[in-house]
């Protein structure tokens, strides 16, 4: 039985039409990950020449688990080497979204970070150097007093380049939201160059 399990993975990490499923991106093979099922397709953007990507991987253990990479990919065009760090895990299927431009590099992704039954469920938004791939600034939205889950991380920048929104859903209300309702907008002014909190819309 534990033979037959292995085999199912090692075909699921592999690739999936070798087993005659529809074809998926492979995982990539620089050692850094273990094995899993290539889970997400890749959210991309572009900082300074260089082009961003942020995916996930399903690792299949007791308990399974998501790792979630941001990605650099090498090019002409890019002053930096390919580069792929882990920048969080969760404990459910996270939703992961990413916007760029040459201010930065923003990551989304809604994580619950414990197996527990009762752990909630948040959503964590980070500003990443293009250069260093180094965390600059991080912020997490949360339902008050932990008492519900944000399902969604959906990052976008504004015209103007320098306001960042966040969207999704909720199942509570969020610190001094104004409106109502189970979806909400996020809205971080001068999110490249302050530590200013966001503001929260519901409806």
């Amino acid at each position: 039985m534990q033979l037959l399990k292995r085999a199912v993975w090692l075909c699921a990490a592999v690739s999936l039409s070798a087993c005659g499923g529809p074809e998926e991106a492979s995982q990539p093979s620089d050692g850094s990950e273990p094995v899993g099922t290539y889970e997400g397709t890749l959210l991309t953007g572009t900082s300074n020449g260089c082009s961003f990507a942020i995916d996930k991987f399903n690792v299949p253990l007791s308990p399974p688990y998501y790792n979630i990479y941001l990605r650099r990919s090498a090019s002409a065009t890019c002053a930096y080497p390919a580069s792929s760090i882990v920048i969080g895990t969760s404990y459910t299927n996270p939703p992961i979204s990413l916007a760029a431009n040459n201010l930065g590099v923003v990551t989304g992704y809604s994580y619950k970070g414990t197996p527990s039954g009762s752990a909630n469920i948040q959503c964590r938004v980070r500003h990443y150097d293009p250069a260093t791939m180094t965390v600059v600034r991080e912020s997490d939205i949360v339902v008050l007093y932990g008492a519900g889950n944000v399902n969604g991380c959906n990052v976008a920048i504004s015209s103007n380049g320098t306001t960042v929104t966040v969207g999704g859903t909720k199942t509570g209300p969020l610190q001094g939201e104004t409106g109502s309702g189970s979806n909400y907008v996020a809205t971080y002014l001068d999110f490249f160059t302050s530590t200013t909190a966001p503001t929260y819309f519901a409806y």
